[in-house]
């Protein structure tokens, strides 16, 4: 059952977006979707405080629910068209997710972790949102879905994994962090062409490591 949102969750939401508006977060359909979903569902109820802070916080089988404004980064720089198809790898806790159907995109998520795909399907059907889930190797994306025209990585990667660039669109955008466990960079590769990628940096971020395999 859902948690309530009440008048004082939409006020710390707004103070969230105009937080991050101030960091630089310019695109108003990222803003108008934080200022609407409310991000204290996809936490426990006692961590409220922390709910509408512009911070991450832990979520359980060792991951994290990503800072707001590294979210609304991220989603910027994706540079999200209405019915785009997105490919998201990394479900987490499905606040991304849900900023993503918010933004009317056509959503392609996949998790490794089965706690946190269990999880997040279940608050977000509750919450009306039907994107398709995976459960799977987030390295491998989800070929039999591809092409997509645009990919959000949502945890960081040692290397731009080769099978993500062959499932995106011609004319399409990947967000990905890549580096090693301390810092990443956030990259951007544009596809030029079928054999031609573009690929540029914009400032470092921390992300939890993007893993092979799947969990039990």
């Amino acid at each position: 059952m859902l948690q309530q949102d009440t008048f004082q969750h939409k006020g710390l939401r707004k103070r969230l977006v105009d937080e991050i508006r101030d960091k630089g977060i310019t695109n108003t359909d990222v803003l108008n979707a934080i200022l609407k979903i409310p991000r204290h569902y996809f936490m426990e109820s006692g961590f409220l405080k922390f709910a509408y802070s512009d911070q991450a916080f832990p979520i359980g089988a060792g991951q994290t629910i990503s800072q707001p404004y590294t979210v609304a980064f991220q989603t910027q720089l994706l540079d999200i068209k209405h019915m785009d198809k997105v490919l998201e790898v990394g479900t987490g806790s499905g606040y991304q997710t849900a900023i993503l159907l918010e933004m009317k995109a056509r959503v392609y998520t996949i998790e490794r972790q089965r706690e946190l795909y269990l999880n997040a399907k279940a608050l977000l059907e509750e919450m009306g949102y039907h994107p398709h889930f995976f459960y799977g190797d987030g390295y491998k994306g989800v070929p039999g879905y591809s092409p997509y025209n645009k990919i959000l990585v949502t945890a960081g990667a040692t290397e731009i994994p080769e099978a993500l660039v062959e499932q995106l669109a011609v004319g399409g955008r990947m967000v990905i962090p890549v580096g090693d466990e301390g810092v990443q960079a956030m990259t951007l590769i544009e596809k030029i062409s079928a054999t031609e990628i573009k690929t540029s940096t914009h400032g470092n971020f921390m992300f939890v490591p993007l893993l092979k395999g799947t969990s039990k």
